[in-house]
């Protein structure tokens, strides 16, 4: 059996991120958190007040036999606009940034080449500001942030803001995708 590796990733508002990333192959859990501030407790309340400087992310466990590490980051990348500072649409704020919280020297090797890649393509007109940064630790977001999109997909920010996300992901990468999606 493969040992399940993790992945900690921050695209904005984690409600996004999070079920994008459970319909794929490979993965195993997605958990919505909060990681890379000061604080050494982190809430959906004191984050968003700015002062703890974590960053809404996603910690992914997966298997790297069945998706690389790389793979995650071309879902990643294309799931959010990592151009954009401390911001994603209309969520603004430190909270919002793109980031990758890596967890080991291979991740952010990889990370970078990922970036360069993307960035010798062109693939945005501005700059990729996401941070590569070493993971120092994950609060785990309140129960009712988990499953969001799920359990919450006719509220309005679910039909304006998630689902086109989670639409153009399944469609960028529909050979990933779980069965039952």
């Amino acid at each position: 059996m493969t040992q399940l590796q993790t992945a900690t990733l921050g695209a904005g508002c984690f409600w996004c991120v999070e079920a994008i990333f459970k319909a794929l192959v490979g993965v195993d859990k997605v958990e919505s958190g909060y990681s890379g501030g000061i604080a050494e407790h982190a809430n959906y309340k004191t984050v968003c007040s700015g002062l703890t400087d974590h960053a809404e992310v996603v910690q992914i466990s997966y298997d790297p036999e069945k998706i690389s590490f790389e793979t995650l980051l071309q879902v990643f990348f294309q799931s959010h606009d990592p151009t954009t500072l401390n911001r994603q649409g209309n969520d603004i704020g430190r909270q919002y940034r793109s980031a990758i919280f890596t967890h080991s020297d291979s991740q952010a090797k990889t990370a970078s080449k990922v970036i360069e890649q993307l960035s010798s393509q062109g693939v945005w007109v501005n700059p990729i500001v996401t941070e590569v940064v070493p993971f120092e630790s994950f609060y785990a977001a309140e129960n009712y942030h988990n499953d969001y999109f799920a359990l919450n997909g006719e509220q309005p920010y679910c039909q304006m803001v998630v689902r086109p996300k989670v639409e153009k992901v399944k469609a960028a990468f529909g050979q990933l995708l779980k069965d039952n999606l």
